[in-house]
């Protein structure tokens, strides 16, 4: 279930691209869930002609015959629109800028055959006045995009599910056990990604013939007369139910595997670096800040609140005050393991949120260690004394000993010390330390033991506690014992469950507000006019720059703590 903030940001980021009426179905479906065509007619009230286009540019394709077609909106593909920059560095950082043109292509189109991409490249290298990449060295990069598997091919479109049968159904009073059953059963969206996607083989499968057909390299005709722009929405419309995965020229479709770049930075944030985990503060001290300034920063335009820390005049974003997550907790060699251990089991993983990484022997680890230079200068023993460090089993007997990464607890961990970042920001130093108390004890505490394990008078004590539960920080027991006199407790629990959701709809909010200052700060410096950029006007042009650097930095930071409690 999305929250209300998660689904005003999505739908800010589909009116951004798209417009506003996309936005409007996109807004249906993502509160209503899985809907009909006339279904999103009737809750929209918008001509179905104009339904269809927008079901076309979000993906969607049209009503085949005697079969009720239902649609779903993707929530996390639309999220990922904030990660494209991300996205675009690393693949420029490990497969070189070569890729990068390809690459662009489809995060702005989203579904591309490989003559659209030439075309593309084509028409994007005459406008630019460079020289046309040849087209072996254009096939090269795009082969090095699915070989890495940042690209795949299309799923299928329109997957028929079949209605549950009886057996998928938990009677209704089964109680308990019944309501267990449920939980563990697929929602509707999960089915219908598992029986869109392909098989594994034929994700990343390069037919031989995929670049022979390509024209220039022999014919010189183009067989594809749709724009790229146009693309989505002719294809489209021309697909029949038996070539979903292909265009009406018969020719496989590409796009993004977006599973593969949040595995790529699931993997870097555990192992060393990109969850800005605060020691006392961190990225949840910025988050804080930008909620808090709701109702103190408005315009004198009524503009959408304006957070304090966009505001900052160092346009560097303050990494003082956060620290490493592995690096910082263990031996300095922790990270340079477990990245090895994750890169040798990344093409193994089966899912992106896997609690343990794939076992590994020794030997393997090692031989992996080795690769990198920081590496290089570590003993087995040392690495084996990091395992132990990692919370690994080691094995009494060094005969196939394998190791295994509880990655799980690590996300946990960094998960706890960034509501604690913001814990200390919102309420105080005592406060944080009773939070902290509770968060690792994962039990009831009473007031009296929380006064003074961290050494708060009880009166503040409770006072704190209180602040903390009415902000749905805490869970509250009242307990009353009977015996030769009446007493009351106070017992005082962290329900983590509860309490992520609200955080993850905070980091929602906060990062919705930076979207919109951000547009407001791009509309101001049109303003501007360039050719006259001297004096005053120079001053103000460079100061709306400073200013949108330092609100895309921000958000780029933001980005990376909400990743940590949604897509880890």
């Amino acid at each position: 279930m999305v929250s209300q903030h998660g689904i005003k940001l999505a739908v800010h980021l589909i009116s951004s691209y798209f417009g506003d009426v996309v936005s409007k179905v996109c807004e249906c479906l993502l509160r209503r869930g899985t809907l009909t065509l006339a279904q999103i007619v009737r809750f929209t009230e918008l001509r179905k002609q104009n339904v269809v286009n927008s079901l076309l540019v979000l993906g969607g394709f049209g009503e085949a015959p005697k079969i009720i077609t239902q649609y779903i909106v993707l929530f996390d593909n639309i999220i990922h629109h904030m990660r494209f920059p991300k996205f675009v560095t690393i693949v420029s950082e490990e497969l070189g800028k070569e890729c990068d043109e390809i690459f662009e292509g489809l995060l702005q189109h989203g579904r591309l055959s490989v003559n659209q991409l030439v075309d593309r490249h084509k028409q994007t290298s005459n406008q630019s006045g460079g020289l046309c990449t040849t087209l072996d060295a254009l096939q090269d990069s795009f082969n090095r995009l699915v070989n890495a598997r940042y690209v795949e091919r299309c799923p299928a479109h329109e997957p028929f599910l079949a209605p549950p049968g009886d057996d998928e159904t938990p009677a209704k009073k089964r109680g308990a056990k019944s309501a267990k059953m449920a939980e563990a059963l697929e929602t509707i969206e999960q089915r219908a990604l598992a029986a869109a996607s392909p098989m594994a083989s034929m994700r990343f499968l390069i037919d031989t013939d995929t670049w022979t057909d390509v024209p220039g390299k022999n014919s010189g005709e183009n067989p594809t007369s749709a724009t790229v722009g146009e693309k989505r929405k002719q294809d489209s419309l021309e697909l029949n139910g038996d070539a979903w995965a292909t265009n009406k020229n018969k020719e496989v479709l590409w796009r993004v595997n977006f599973e593969e770049f949040v595995r790529r930075l699931r993997h870097k944030g555990v192992a060393g670096g990109l969850l800005l985990l605060g020691k006392e503060e961190g990225v949840g001290k910025r988050i804080a800040a930008i909620i808090e300034s709701e109702d103190k920063e408005r315009s004198s335009e009524d503009l959408p609140w304006l957070p304090r820390t966009a505001m900052a005049e160092n346009p560097e974003i303050e990494e003082a005050e956060c620290i490493r997550n592995v690096r910082a907790r263990l031996d300095n060699g922790a990270g340079v393991v477990l990245s090895a251990i994750l890169e040798a089991t990344r093409s193994e993983e089966t899912k992106v949120k896997m609690e343990n990484s794939v076992p590994l022997s020794m030997n393997t680890i090692f031989e992996e260690v080795m690769k990198s230079e920081e590496g290089r200068s570590m003993t087995l023993e040392h690495v084996r004394a990091i395992l132990d460090q990692l919370g690994c089993d080691i094995p009494v007997v060094a005969i196939d000993e394998t190791y295994s990464i509880d990655l799980k607890n690590i996300i946990g961990m960094a998960q706890n010390q960034e509501v604690e970042s913001i814990v200390l920001k919102k309420y105080g130093r005592e406060a944080y330390r009773m939070f902290r108390l509770l968060s690792k004890a994962g039990r009831l505490v009473e007031t009296d033991q929380i006064s003074n394990t961290t050494f708060v008078e009880k009166k503040d004590a409770v006072k704190i506690l209180y602040q903390l539960w009415n902000d749905e920080y805490l869970q509250m027991e009242n307990v009353i014992t009977h015996g030769a006199r009446q007493s009351q407790f106070l017992l005082w629990k962290v329900n983590k469950s509860t309490l992520w959701v609200q955080v993850l709809d905070d980091m929602f909010h906060a990062a919705l507000n930076l979207k919109l200052r951000i547009a407001y700060e791009q509309e101001q410096e049109k303003e501007i006019p360039r050719e006259k950029l001297v004096g005053e006007l120079e001053k103000r042009y460079k100061r709306f720059r400073k200013r949108r650097i330092v609100l895309e930095s921000s958000l780029m930071k933001l980005d990376d703590a909400l990743m940590l409690f949604h897509d880890f």
